[in-house]
């Protein structure tokens, strides 16, 4: 039971220093070829929300678990959507059709 507490906060420690790495080093190689920071900004939050289910998705293809990674992807697909809707009713309230219904 330690043993596995011990590895899921190892795991979120690697992705957050993976993450970081990641996002550091892109938006330095974009500065040095002139990308402006609004679009080095939105490309990383793109490539940082997706790289975790990119990772899950090969290994677990690999590992002969095309259903798991099937599942990741729509389960992420899902859950962006979910949020983003409900974001979006927080910030301004969505008015929803019969037709929509």
């Amino acid at each position: 039971m330690i043993l596995h507490i011990v590895m899921l906060v190892g795991g979120l420690v690697l992705i957050l220093l993976g993450a970081n790495f990641l996002t550091d080093g892109a938006s330095s190689v974009a500065k040095r070829w002139g990308v402006s920071e609004l679009v080095i900004g939105l490309t990383i939050v793109a490539f940082g929300t997706s790289a975790p289910e990119l990772a899950i998705s090969v290994l677990s293809s690999l590992q002969g678990n095309a259903e798991l990674a099937v599942g990741n992807v729509v389960g992420s697909n899902i859950f962006n959507i979910l949020v983003i809707v409900g974001v979006s009713a927080l910030v301004f309230p969505l008015k929803v059709g019969r037709g929509i219904m």
